[in-house]
């Protein structure tokens, strides 16, 4: 049987090629120790150095950055704040900060009052005024002139009956008030008298107060007809009625110069009283 030297093909199988096995180097701690060296080398710098990629701070120090970071920014919050807020109670300041970000409030500016509570300020060179019934019990009627009450409640000039002042057109000055009970009494004479008393160029106001017509005489109808009432006559027990009148001159056409509301079971407000009723405007001052 013939051996086939080294590196021969062999008829029918490939030629295997053997290599040669890597020379071993000794390790300067003697014979054996050359892997354990190498890998404790390659375990102290997995330790000790990090991989390239993968260099990161330790977490004690990124906590003590960030903290430092967070005090820088809180103190510098706090100097602005306190710059920028003026020295105001604590209370106000807290306010303010509560404040910020909410939507502001808009409020619009009250109405500014007019003469006699009008809605509207009346043009210049005119009077303003309104006349008030009484409604009810406890209701009671009011006149008011310039802004003034002449006759109501609170100048305690005011009663049952019909009420009535007297103003100076010229001077714009109330020369004269009273009222007459037209329930009780005979009062219907002496007021036809304080009717015709009133001196030329003089404005008369009327509102009535409860009943002004159960006792109300014929001298006295005539006497507030010929100033241009149109519905004292139509006057009944109870009727809420008020009237503007002008003496030896004349008012605009324009002018709201009387009104009635009568009472009625069904319709009325009050219990026995119809609703107060009321007008109001402006009369054109004449020459002084």
């Amino acid at each position: 049987m013939s051996v086939a030297s080294p590196g021969v093909r062999r008829e029918g199988k490939p030629a295997r090629i053997r290599r040669a096995a890597p020379e071993r180097r000794e390790s300067p701690c003697g014979p054996g120790h050359g892997y354990a060296a190498v890998a404790g080398m390659a375990w102290a710098r997995h330790r000790l150095l990090p991989a390239r990629g993968d260099q990161r701070w330790p977490r004690g120090t990124l906590k003590a950055v960030f903290f430092i970071f967070a005090s820088l920014c809180a103190w510098y919050s706090g100097y602005l704040l306190a710059e920028l807020i003026p020295d105001l109670p604590l209370s106000s300041a807290v306010y303010s900060i509560r404040s910020i970000g909410e939507r502001p409030v808009l409020k619009a500016p009250a109405p500014k009052r007019q003469k006699c509570d009008h809605w509207t300020p009346c043009p210049p060179n005119t009077y303003a005024y309104r006349l008030l019934s009484g409604g009810g019990r406890d209701k009671y009627a009011k006149i008011c002139f310039e802004d003034e009450v002449l006759i109501g409640e609170k100048t305690g000039n005011v009663a049952r009956g019909i009420n009535i002042a007297i103003v100076n057109y010229v001077t714009g000055k109330v020369t004269a008030t009273q009222y007459f009970d037209m329930y009780e009494g005979d009062n219907s004479g002496p007021m036809t008298n304080f009717i015709q008393s009133a001196p030329s160029k003089s404005l008369l106001f009327m509102v009535t107060h409860d009943d002004g017509s159960s006792r109300l005489k014929e001298d006295a109808k005539r006497a507030i007809e010929a100033l241009g009432s149109k519905e004292i006559r139509n006057m009944r027990f109870r009727s809420s009625w008020v009237f503007l009148a002008a003496k030896g001159f004349e008012l605009p056409a324009g002018i709201q110069r009387e009104k009635v509301n009568h009472s009625d079971n069904v319709k009325n407000r009050y219990s026995g009283w119809p609703a107060e009723i009321q007008i109001e405007g402006c009369i054109p001052k004449g020459p002084s």
